[in-house]
Order: structure tokens, then C-alpha cells, then sequence
């Protein structure tokens, strides 16, 4: 198929700037309604994952400060995109769960079951993700790869944050609440 060029525009930095700072508002509000919705809905586990969360965009943040990125409206994409993906995990982890309790009497196994079993969609998707971001990065220019390279280390940061310290919170909350009844 041939590439037409329908329109071509050149924008200054007072214009870009603004972009990144709306970017930068639609994370925030974005991200303070996630945090709500998680807590509401999971009480306890919602207030882990929120953490988790917190953690993961220090985590991301730190990793792109340490390779020096700029961050740019597709850099932003990039990273609510990666706290889509965490919601997401935490969400089938906590939804796996509830459904273990139901058939599980032991809130122990329950717990474990619902890791166990949750961990191959969790995969899929993540690893399915971090393909295409590579793609992106070898094949895309300038703010593409900006985009897969904030969206391949979030996706990393994602699973690192979820598998070892969501996981890590849950364990501890479970382990001290395990006699408990409604656990969710």
C-alpha cells in the first residue's frame, strides 16, 4: 500500500509541553481512580495492590532515570499502559482467589491455588505485550521505541511487582488471617 502524506504539521515546544502536561494530568486522575476502584472493591487486597502500584511506577521511574529517558507523550502512553497491565494481573490474581475459596476451606491453599493458577494468563498477556514492544523498538522510530521502551521495562517492573511483592503482602496478610472467614 502506498504511504500518502495527508497532513504534516510542525508543533513548538510550548505546544508539546502542553501535551505532556495533559499526559501527565490523565495519569494522575487515571491513576488516583484506579486506586480508588482497587480499594473499594478488594478492601485489604486492593490497598496491597495500590501499593504495589506505587511501587511499580517508582520502580519504572527509577530504571528510565537511570538509562537517562526523556519522558514524552508516548513515554506516558507507555506507562499507563504498564498500570493497566498491573490492575489487570492483581485483578485475575484476587478474581482466581475468590473463586479457590469457594472450593477451598484452607485460605492457605485457596491463596496458592489462585496464584498458581492465574500465573499462565497473567504470562500470556505479559509476555505477548513485551513481544510487540520489541518489535516496536526494532522496527518503530523515535517516539515509537520511546513507547516500547517505556512499555517493555513497565511491563518487567509489572511482573516483578506482582510476583514478588504483591505476592510477598498477600502471603503476610493471609498467613496472619488465615482462620479468617471472608478473606476477600
Amino acid at each position: 500500500a502506498p504511504l500518502n502524506i495527508i497532513e504534516e504539521r510542525t508543533v513548538g515546544p510550548d505546544l508539546g509541553q502542553d501535551s505532556i502536561d495533559a499526559g501527565m494530568i490523565a495519569l494522575l486522575i487515571g491513576f488516583i481512580l484506579v486506586i480508588v476502584y482497587m480499594f473499594l472493591k478488594y478492601k485489604i487486597f486492593g490497598l496491597i495492590t495500590n501499593v504495589t502500584l506505587v511501587t511499580n511506577l517508582v520502580i519504572l521511574l527509577g530504571i528510565l532515570t537511570l538509562f537517562e529517558a526523556t519522558l514524552t507523550l508516548p513515554g506516558i502512553a507507555g506507562i499507563i499502559l504498564t498500570v493497566g497491565m498491573a490492575v489487570d494481573a492483581n485483578v485475575l490474581i484476587f478474581e482466581r482467589i475468590k473463586e479457590e475459596l469457594k472450593n477451598e476451606k484452607n485460605n492457605i491453599i485457596a491463596f496458592d491455588s489462585g496464584y498458581t493458577k492465574s500465573r499462565t494468563a497473567i504470562l500470556d498477556a505479559n509476555v505477548t505485550t513485551l513481544l510487540a514492544a520489541i518489535i516496536l523498538f526494532f522496527m518503530g522510530s523515535g517516539p515509537i521505541k520511546g513507547f516500547s521502551v517505556t512499555l517493555g521495562i513497565g511491563i518487567l517492573s509489572t511482573l516483578f511487582s506482582v510476583y514478588f511483592i504483591a505476592r510477598l503482602l498477600t502471603a503476610i496478610y493471609v498467613g496472619r488471617n488465615k482462620d479468617k472467614e471472608a478473606l476477600i
